[in-house]
């Protein structure tokens, strides 16, 4: 039996949420990682009612979180210096987890009907980059550092 599109999408974004949240708890970072999953749950409760703009709302998480795991996968191979840090094991097994979920969620944003091409779809896409891209920066201020 198939997932429908918008199922696997779904899951993608959760796989996505649990994965940087397991980040967090064996990081010993738990707030930031919460601050992170804010914009990525709140697309999966746009596609788990299946809005008008879900697609335009998950669209720019996925590439954000497929991006920063490009970064990390860089580092690892010692290929760019753009993201740096020490990666435990299981850390390292959660960026292929979050990566796959990426993955995945695209394929099937692929596979859904886009709609019309309109400015509204384009407001919402670049909120929610610019949403995640400062829920990025503002959790990686100081104040989050130690809980």
């Amino acid at each position: 039996m198939r997932m429908s599109p918008f199922k696997v999408l779904g899951a993608a974004l959760s796989g996505i949420v649990v994965s940087l949240l397991l980040v967090g708890l064996v990081s010993h970072t738990p707030v930031r990682h919460v601050i992170q999953v804010v914009p990525v749950a709140l697309a999966f409760v746009a596609v788990a009612r299946r809005t008008s703009w879900a697609l335009d709302a998950a669209l720019p998480v996925l590439l954000f979180w497929f991006f920063i795991m490009l970064l990390i996968w860089l580092w690892l191979l010692g290929l760019a210096r753009i993201v740096t840090g020490t990666f435990a094991p299981v850390e390292i097994a959660l960026t292929i987890a979050v990566g796959i979920s990426c993955v995945a969620g695209f394929l099937a944003w692929l596979g859904l009907p886009s709609g019309d091409r309109t400015l509204a779809r384009a407001a919402v896409f670049a909120s929610f980059g610019l949403l995640q891209v400062a829920a990025m920066w503002l959790s990686l201020r100081p104040a989050f550092n130690a809980i």
